[in-house]
């Protein structure tokens, strides 16, 4: 890539499997742009690929963000040497098929939405959206929202917003979707052990029920592994796919360390935002209001944080394409509609039983993605998925007189908060 600083713009040199283009492109492009270049003047048909170019010294540099392009400009324009740098476009193995993120978020990172960005305009629409509702719906039942009460709504922003969900998009570009896949299911489990660990579930394993939802948590977690690590054979498509998403600048950075890190520090993030729900839906049970402040609250912490992290005006420009339309959908029905059933659910059935459920969404993305996007279905999904939904019925048939043991511990203490399944203490049982 030869730059023309003063004409304003570059001319990229790329190869793509031996072929190799030259063409002009602004100075002020971005890597999106870029991108889309590169898909339209070479044989890559729409497929995942990822972009690399030279330093000084010959290495490979990849390029994935806006601010690499930008420092890949600055380093040529600063370079005493002729300026001409190669680029090199390497297919990359498309989005791993059991990854729990939604196509359509997926769509909107390969159009080159920043990922911070959208978490700040997804929950900012999900709190306008939930405000007329939670006002009018909830007004007689709404409690006085306190400092301590605020503060408390803090953090749980901080844990169900802001921090975890940034956590979780960074940790994409350091470590595999496989492995993302993997630590985002053991979430149920990890809430089940910390719910045993606060006495929020108090498992009698002499108890038959007791021992069902120990059995039936380590059999979800054994469905998840098998969904994971184990593909086998791939299923025939039956048709053509009815949507396609375009090559996406998903890549696999080499910081395996820092990704798992982050990826294990979001799930346990999210383990503990489930628990803290129960305990403040108890002080405030009005789901919709605290749904709306969550929101809004997590917005604005997210906002500031992408403030800090990116400096470019124009990442926070949405057009009316297919980034407008994720962030609608996540901010509507992701964290408006279904934050608001999952605060009903935990209330009702506590958190261990809300997220018991997560793992089915794996198995339907992955039968969506057969189905709606052409994608292969492999065996080990569907025994995965299977294993999941045995542990799941063990779990429920093990919860299932947990409703007659809050009311009775309760009723000897209501200040207590716990979702039992000792059934020894209730009448009438063996």
């Amino acid at each position: 890539m030869s730059t023309q600083g003063s004409a304003g713009f570059v001319i990229v040199e790329a190869e793509y499997k031996g072929d190799v283009v030259k063409f002009k492109l602004p100075f002020s492009s971005g890597v999106k742009e870029l991108r889309e270049e590169l898909s339209r003047r070479l044989p890559i048909y729409n497929t995942w690929f990822k972009v690399k170019y030279t330093d000084e010294s010959g290495k490979w540099i990849l390029l994935t963000c806006d601010n690499d392009l930008e420092f890949c400009k600055e380093t040529l324009l600063a370079s005493s040497r002729n300026k001409v740098v190669k680029m090199l476009v390497q297919h990359q193995p498309e989005f791993d098929e059991y990854h729990p993120l939604g196509y359509q978020f997926e769509a909107s990172f390969n159009h080159g939405m920043n990922p911070f960005v959208y978490v700040t305009y997804r929950h900012f629409v999900s709190a306008l959206v939930l405000l007329p509702f939670a006002y009018f719906i909830e007004r007689k039942i709404r409690p006085k929202l306190t400092l301590a009460l605020f503060l408390e709504i803090f953090v749980l922003s901080l844990l169900g917003v802001s921090l975890t969900l940034n956590m979780y998009f960074t940790s994409l570009e350091y470590t595999s979707p496989t492995l993302l896949a993997c630590m985002v299911n053991t979430i149920a489990s990890l809430t089940f052990i910390l719910a045993v660990i606060l006495r929020m579930e108090i498992v009698n394993i002499r108890s038959p029920r007791g021992i069902a939802k120990v059995l039936g948590t380590g059999v979800s977690l054994a469905g998840v592994m098998t969904m994971t690590l184990y593909k086998g054979p791939a299923l025939k498509n039956i048709g053509h796919a009815l949507v396609h998403i375009g090559g996406g600048s998903s890549v696999i950075h080499e910081h395996w360390l820092k990704g798992s890190l982050l990826t294990i520090a979001s799930c346990v993030t999210w383990s503990i935002w489930y628990i803290m729900q129960a305990y403040t839906l108890k002080r405030y049970p009005a789901q919709l209001s605290l749904a709306t402040w969550m929101n809004f609250v997590g917005a604005v912490q997210s906002a500031v944080f992408t403030v800090i992290v990116e400096h470019r005006k124009a990442a926070w420009t949405i057009g009316f394409n297919i980034d407008l339309w994720s962030t609608l959908y996540g901010g509507v029905v992701i964290s408006g509609i279904i934050t608001f059933i999952q605060l009903w659910c935990t209330e009702a059935k506590g958190p261990v039983f809300v997220t018991m459920f997560n793992p089915l969404s794996t198995l339907l993305v992955a039968i969506l993605s057969y189905f709606a996007l052409g994608e292969k279905l492999y065996i080990g999904s569907i025994l995965g998925g299977v294993i999941v939904i045995m542990g799941l019925y063990l779990l429920l048939w093990g919860k299932e007189h947990d409703e007659a043991q809050i009311k009775l511990k309760e009723n000897e203490d209501p200040k207590t908060l716990i979702f039992s399944s000792d059934e020894n203490n209730l009448k009438g049982e063996p």
